[in-house]
């Protein structure tokens, strides 16, 4: 989990002063991560929702969240993309982008509330479960550090989804005169936050060392995030830590659901779920085979660099120039959407049947 902790110099020791995505030591590493990773991060709590034991009553109990939202939600995706543009009062690439521009900040805040989880499963585990003013800590931290000041990385390098169509005419006069003096008040603000929070940890009887490891970890991207020049190591560290983070979740939360009553599928994918290495390597092959499907629908910040090609070559190119595109965006932006909503169903730690079918994370 605390993979930014030796991502960080592994990746800013494999750019060697060379920040462009393409080629070199770091895209190569970027490009294991992405393959091995980021589909299968995007679809683990939807196998945990639905493929295991664990969370088989949840689905009976709270319906709404884990079947109905979700439906409504892929529903909404493929009538808005599907549909001509006449059919609707805007163009699909006018609605492409606004789906865009509104996954950017659903995905900002997403990475905000998996660091919350994250210091607050360790919260747990250190006893301090009942610690509310801790608890609060927590959350302006993830939500501040991990969520606003990187926003405001992105403004400042102008990579924010399609920012020059709503950012940059909302953005006030003195946010493009006064760059480097934000960066810098932002630069302080993160140091004094992140002493804060280790101040306060260290106060503890009862403190965590997990906990200070990911606070330095965090604040680590976050500084990087905030140095001009370095926007394609940071999103190499900042993507990479959260998608790892995410599969080890997915491949803890099971193995200790209990044995299925009957059904010979529902048996095997229990023997796959209990053992948390079978269930990691079913992320990696999933993530590597749709690799290519996926990435039709990705937002990269040059828009012409694919992983999947050098995969499976020809075949990827062909996805992204077939009829099929406006399905696949659909597919792209609903399984993401629905990753966000799922992320907090299963997660959601206040409701004591999710503690129980996630009994993996909170016991030793």
């Amino acid at each position: 989990m605390l993979s930014a902790l030796w991502l960080a110099p592994l990746a800013l020791w494999l750019s060697n002063g060379q920040f462009e995505r393409g080629s070199g030591p770091l895209d190569t590493l970027y490009f294991f991560i992405s393959a091995a990773f980021w589909i299968g991060h995007r679809l683990g709590s939807a196998w945990l929702a639905y493929a295991t034991e664990a969370y088989r009553p949840l689905l009976f109990s709270a319906p709404i969240r884990f079947i109905l939202l979700p439906f409504l939600v892929t529903l909404a995706c493929f009538a808005i993309l599907l549909q001509g543009d006449t059919a609707l009062p805007f163009t699909r690439v006018e609605r492409l982008i606004g789906l865009a521009i509104f996954d950017y900040g659903a995905s900002t805040y997403h990475f905000g509330a998996q660091h919350f989880g994250a210091l607050s499963l360790y919260r747990v585990r250190a006893g301090q479960s009942a610690n509310l003013a801790m608890r609060l800590r927590d959350r302006l931290f993830a939500f501040g550090v991990g969520g606003v000041l990187v926003f405001l990385a992105d403004s400042l390098a102008g990579t924010a989804a399609y920012q020059k169509l709503w950012l940059d005419r909302l953005a006030p006069a003195w946010l493009t005169l006064g760059i480097e003096p934000i960066r810098d008040g932002a630069l302080l603000l993160l140091s004094a936050t992140t002493l804060a929070m280790l101040l306060a940890e260290l106060r503890l009887p009862q403190r965590s060392l997990p906990r200070i490891l990911y606070i330095v970890g965090l604040a680590t991207m976050v500084a990087i995030a905030l140095q001009p020049r370095s926007l394609f190591l940071f999103l190499v560290i900042w993507t990479s830590q959260h998608w790892m983070l995410a599969s080890g979740l997915t491949s803890r939360v099971p193995r200790l659901e209990p044995p299925p009553a009957s059904g010979r599928m529902r048996h095997l994918l229990h023997a796959l779920n209990s053992r948390g290495w079978s269930l990691m390597l079913l992320i990696v092959l999933v993530s590597v085979i749709l690799l290519p499907v996926f990435e039709v629908e990705a937002n990269w910040p040059d828009g012409t660099i694919y992983y999947g090609d050098r995969i499976f070559g020809h075949l990827a190119i062909v996805l992204r120039t077939s009829s099929f595109v406006p399905i696949l965006l659909a597919l792209g932006f609903s399984s993401g959407f629905v990753h966000y909503l799922l992320d907090r169903s299963v997660y959601r730690m206040s409701d004591p049947r999710v503690r129980l079918a996630a009994s993996g994370l909170l016991t030793a």
